[in-house]
């Protein structure tokens, strides 16, 4: 399940990708139009600056503002750095220890195959397709 720290962030990188045309976008206004806590988003944007995503600045004027282009966003990017893991069962999640029954699992090729599917719709969709 996606948490809220992921949803939210989809609906910033967003709202950063609608409005940054005038400049940078003061968080204070992404909360207002979005009914979200300041406080929260506040917790929601260093992994995104930190990795890239996002670039702010503070002061008048201030906010934060995109780093490319909207279509070179894919959800998947947005949501592997909010989320712990989106992996459909704890054997597939990175950094798990090998299941010592995989050779004897009737059902390791479904799990593979709904976390490839995840995957592959979350690459399939950009910031550009919200717009």
């Amino acid at each position: 399940m996606i948490s809220t720290r992921g949803r939210y962030a989809l609906r910033v990188m967003i709202d950063i990708a609608t409005n940054q045309k005038d400049g940078y976008v003061p968080m204070k206004d992404v909360a207002l139009r979005q009914g979200l806590s300041l406080k929260y988003l506040e917790q929601i944007l260093p992994p995104l600056t930190k990795n890239g995503l996002l670039v702010g600045i503070q002061g008048k004027g201030g906010g934060y503002r995109l780093t490319r282009e909207p279509k070179d966003y894919h959800m998947s990017e947005v949501l592997n750095l909010t989320e712990k893991d989106l992996a459909p069962v704890g054997c597939l999640k990175e950094g798990a220890p090998a299941c010592e029954r995989k050779g004897l699992c009737k059902t390791i090729a479904f799990w593979e195959g709904m976390d490839k599917v995840i995957k592959d719709y979350l690459e399939s969709y950009t910031l550009a397709d919200f717009l």
